[in-house]
């Protein structure tokens, strides 16, 4: 199942390089198409990071039952 990071992952090297070809394509210089592409790039990663937060825990999980996780024995 693909989740939204992953998704987020597969769109940041798309838009970098598909703005930027597709901008090169319709005539913008290589110098001006590539920051276009690298400010999409960034937001995506800026959304990822900083609005849908991959911190984000259930209201009904509190620090306790975080904490008392036991390391898994590889015994």
């Amino acid at each position: 199942m693909t989740g939204y990071y992953d998704i987020v992952l597969g769109l940041i090297p798309v838009a970098l390089l598909g703005i930027t070809a597709a901008l090169t394509f319709v005539g913008l210089s290589v110098t001006a198409a590539v920051p276009l592409g690298s400010l999409v790039a960034m937001a995506i990663i800026g959304h990822a990071m900083f609005i849908n937060t991959p911190a984000d825990v259930p209201a009904d999980v509190t620090e306790e039952a975080q904490t008392a996780r036991h390391p898994v024995n590889a015994d």
